[in-house]
This record gives C-alpha cells, structure tokens and sequence, in this order.
C-alpha cells in the first residue's frame, strides 16, 4: 500500500492516447498553429462550421468518378458544417457541404493517414512546412481489400493551414485520364464560438 504522500503511477489507459493526427505527424504536430493543433486535437464530438467554395471537374469520366465517391457539386460561396467524432482508434468526419453530406472515416496505421471516402480508401503520407499540414495520396484499396496503382492518385492532395488566425483547407483531387474531380476550398471555426 503506497504511503499517503505517494501517489500511484498512473497506468496506460488512464493516460489521454495521442490522437489520429498526433499519431501520424507525432512531434511536428506539436509545432503547428493554434488552429490546426485545436482541430485535430478534438476528443469526442466537435463541430465546425464555415464557408466552402467547390470546382468540379468537367469530363464525363470525372463526373462518374466524382458521383462514385460521393463527392459534393459545385458551389460558390456555400455553407459549410463539419461534424467530428474521434478517438485514439481513429475519427469520422461528417461533412455537410450546403445541403449535401459527404462521410469519412480516418485512422493512422503505419505512420500514413489511412481515409476511407465511399468505396475507396486513401494512403495519405502527411508532413508539415511552413505551419501547413500537406497530404498526398501515396496508396489506394478498392473496398479496402484490392490495391490500386498508386500512381494513379498522385495528384490527390491537401493543405491545411491558418491564415489571420483562421484554420484553412484546400483539397485536389485528379486522376489520368478523367482529369480534375475536385478542387474545394474554404474555412472553418469551432461552432460554438471558442477560439485557438
């Protein structure tokens, strides 16, 4: 029995476990702006609302790419609401683009952010510069079983930065043949109001 004046040592699980993102990009991560580092700190629900503008790609084959994974339709200037749901073994992301819901699910294994968006799942390589948070595809699964060729997603990528104290994001996404899918961009703040 330890003394009074002792405490006992606290065990692993009582421990607060690294997040996904804190898992993936590890000390870095420490070293990122308030905004980014409040966002994907997140334990539990969090929501984030802000504004979005999206692009989409123009070619036939783009478009049945684009509808395949779900991807939201052009808008300008559109609202924007991000529901978080996280813990250490991973974190969904329920994103509602002006009336249109897109839904991921993300984890860390083998030091890659793995995402899965409909029925594709990304491997993303992340690393940061400049306070920025950049993500490129490096790796694909179909159903999360068939690997697919990962040269074919080397232009699906993304940065996450702050910008006048603001978290931004910029996401692209091109595959041969098709083309552009996507190009979104836009800004997010805690809903409830708190700041970094």
């Amino acid at each position: 029995m330890p003394l009074p004046s002792q405490r006992p040592a606290a065990s692993p699980s009582s421990a607060i476990e690294p997040t996904v993102f804190q898992q993936v990009l590890r000390a870095p991560f420490f070293n990122l702006p308030d905004s980014l580092r409040l966002l994907h700190s997140l334990r539990g629900r969090g929501e984030y609302a802000g504004r979005v503008e999206i692009e989409r790609g123009r070619n036939p084959l783009a478009r049945l790419c684009g509808w395949l994974a779900g991807l939201p339709p052009a808008m300008r200037d559109a609202p924007l609401r991000v529901e978080f749901q996280a813990d250490a073994r991973g974190e969904t992301w329920r994103r509602d683009f002006g009336g249109h819901r897109m839904v991921s699910r993300l984890r860390c294994r083998k030091g890659l952010l793995v995402e899965r968006l409909g029925p594709v799942q990304f491997r993303f390589a992340l690393h940061t510069a400049g306070g920025a948070i950049y993500w490129n595809a490096v790796g694909a699964r179909l159903l999360g079983i068939v690997p697919l060729p990962a040269r074919l997603f080397a232009r699906v990528q993304c940065r996450e930065r702050e910008h006048e104290g603001r978290y931004e994001f910029r996401v692209e996404a091109a595959l041969p043949l098709a083309g552009p899918l996507i190009r979104y961009e836009g800004w997010l703040e805690p809903a409830d109001g708190r700041s970094p």
